[in-house]
């Protein structure tokens, strides 16, 4: 699965527990009717992978949805779900690179007319 919009807010990276388990946040703004807020958490090494994105950009992040089940004292059981994130890439069209030229659109390219099947070429194949 996939949330796209802009960026709208990146968290710190937060460590929990002897273990060193860490999460940080990311909150996403679709682009569509109602635009929605979506949270999405990174876990442990994938938390790096925000260290290059900021306010405003256009992303796309791949995701899984986890649910669990906790009981509390009292005997009642509660469910919980959470969105993670396991990549996420700019939507933003790369720079062509220096000294390469855009390619033109296949519009500005003619169709061959004058080919015939006896026309043969010296092609090994």
């Amino acid at each position: 699965m996939e949330v796209q919009g802009k960026v709208k807010m990146v968290g710190e990276t937060q460590t929990f527990g002897s273990n060193g388990f860490r999460k940080r946040e990311i909150v996403v703004t679709t682009d569509e009717q109602y635009p929605q807020h979506i949270m999405v958490e990174f876990i442990q090494d994938k938390c790096d992978l925000l260290n290059n994105f900021q306010v405003g950009q256009d992303v796309k992040i791949s995701i899984n949805l986890r649910g669990r089940e906790w009981v509390n004292p009292q005997g009642e059981t509660k469910y919980f779900n959470s969105i993670q994130g396991w990549r996420i890439e700019s939507l933003q069209a790369a720079a062509p690179a220096a000294g390469i030229p855009p390619t033109p659109p296949a519009e500005a390219f003619e169709p061959a007319t004058d080919f015939s099947e006896e026309d043969h070429d010296d092609l090994p194949f």
